[in-house]
């Protein structure tokens, strides 16, 4: 009889937003999450920054993540520490506060675990200068869905941080030589600074400032960040002409960036206003959801090519299963995402037939069909699809597709896909798909391994019955 491995252990030391984030972050990802927060509303905040997560996370991927880990409170630290792999501190930017839960966390916790802050700022110089063992391992807001994570500290407990990072989806990115706030947030400090004063000055409102950004060079940034669009903007020259163009631009008075503005309260009151006007009709919790809608599809999209966060998340989805139950082969387990949905309020029929095409595209690759054999010329082909819509989805729902095999033999490969919702089956799409040769782009017998394991599907599923629905055609009634 074998023993099912214990799940790996997280203890999330202060439970804000950012303490939140890591706690769905692993626990999304199967870790069981102990956290420690004398907030006596740190459950309900969590549990809040969860459901945001709950909705978003498994949004991103086209296969399911692992199954949730349990989620505990404690007041006591020592119970909260025992058996921890990871101990994430996330209390506030008070350098004593630190040193204080530092202290304990050294005494208390695993020998082995790895223990990180999500200081913005501080050096782990800084964090253990009294003894103690901490990396920085910096997050950024929400931690569930940004997979950057900046690593500083112990070369050996970076790599194992690392390591442990990666498994949950997330970016570590090592910095060379520590320095205050890191790298990300220098440049935040300074496009803020400069923001201060383009509002102090009355030259731009806090709006005007955001769709600066955000129809403009954040587009840019979240695909390929400072240098590589600096690089094409120097045309077929390259990096040197944008340096040679543009670098004497660095000597005119464009920016106040070693200068701060004074924090007056008419500073503050007048960002306040400016940004209650901006956003002030919606609640904070309704921000949070445009935001993780607005980065589900961003990064979704990014996925196609692999850039920037879109090739993190690649990454990690190649590391997840998708479970198999029952007869025929689940070749699709999705979430459905926001982006998914349309004015109704359901899943768009456009994305019945996208579940459609991941589903043959998984059964492809399950014979062999896979990237590797594209990229030696040959390929599967959709001749013909014909989609039967018999219920309703919704964002957020669970999506299944089971896939049988109707024939597979020679050229021509007849696949049923079954989509189900629950216990609902909400949708059927029939496929043809004819095997070709990519190089002269017709139809053409496939390689021999690919067709016995295509064979010994189509026989397995020949003793099975004839699912309802084949071979329909528009308008036919039941």
């Amino acid at each position: 009889m074998s023993v099912k491995p214990a799940r790996e252990k997280a203890a999330i030391i202060g439970g804000g937003v950012i303490g939140g984030g890591w706690a769905a972050r692993f626990l999304l990802n199967g870790w069981d999450v102990a956290v420690y927060d004398p907030d006596p509303e740190a459950e309900r905040k969590i549990g809040e920054v969860l459901d945001n997560a709950r909705r978003a996370l498994p949004a991103l991927y086209d296969k399911p993540l692992p199954p949730e880990g349990a989620l505990t409170f404690h007041d006591d630290l020592a119970t909260a520490l025992d058996g921890a792999t990871w101990v994430q501190e996330s209390v506030p930017e008070r350098l004593d506060l630190k040193h204080r839960i530092h202290a304990d966390l050294t005494a208390l916790a695993p020998a082995g675990a790895v223990i990180g802050s999500s200081t913005s700022g501080f050096k782990p110089s800084e964090l253990n200068a009294n003894g103690a063992r901490a990396i920085v391992a910096h997050p950024f807001n929400p931690v569930y869905l940004l997979p950057l994570i900046e690593l500083v500290g112990d070369a050996d407990d970076c790599v194992r941080a690392a390591e442990i990072l990666r498994s949950v989806g997330l970016y570590p990115l090592k910095v060379r030589k520590e320095i205050d706030a890191h790298i990300a947030d220098r440049f935040l400090e300074a496009v803020w600074r400069e923001a201060l004063w383009l509002v102090k000055d009355g030259i731009a409102s806090t709006e005007e400032i955001d769709e600066a950004i955000r129809m403009g060079f954040g587009l840019r940034w979240a695909q390929m960040g400072l240098f590589e669009t600096y690089r094409i903007a120097g045309g077929e020259a390259g990096m040197k002409h944008f340096m040679a163009q543009f670098g004497p631009a660095l000597e005119w008075p464009w920016t106040k960036l070693m200068d701060v503005p004074e924090f007056t309260d008419e500073l503050v009151d007048l960002i306040a206003g400016q940004s209650d006007a901006q956003s002030g009709h919606m609640s904070i919790r309704q921000l949070e959801r445009l935001r993780d809608d607005n980065l589900v599809g961003m990064m979704r999209s990014l996925k196609q090519s692999g850039s920037g966060a879109g090739g993190v998340i690649c990454a990690h989805e190649a590391r997840l299963e998708v479970p198999q139950t029952g007869d025929l082969p689940v070749t699709l387990d999705i979430q459905v995402p926001q982006t998914w949905t349309d004015y109704n309020g359901h899943m768009n029929e456009t994305h019945y037939l996208e579940a459609g095409a991941k589903a043959s595209d998984r059964f492809m690759e399950m014979i062999g069909a896979d990237a590797d054999y594209i990229a030696g010329g040959l390929s599967y082909f959709t001749a013909e699809s014909h989609v039967r819509y018999l219920d309703e989805t919704h964002q957020g729902a669970r999506l299944q597709v089971q896939t049988q095999v109707l024939a597979g033999q020679g050229k021509k490969l007849h696949l049923f896909h079954m989509l189900r919702s629950g216990d609902r089956l909400v949708a059927t799409v029939e496929t043809l798909l004819l095997h070709v040769d990519l190089e002269t782009r017709r139809s053409c017998p496939p390689a021999e391994a690919v067709e016995a394991q295509l064979l010994a599907f189509a026989s397995a599923h020949a003793e099975l019955p004839t699912p309802e629905g084949v071979g329909r055609a528009v308008g036919q009634q039941p």
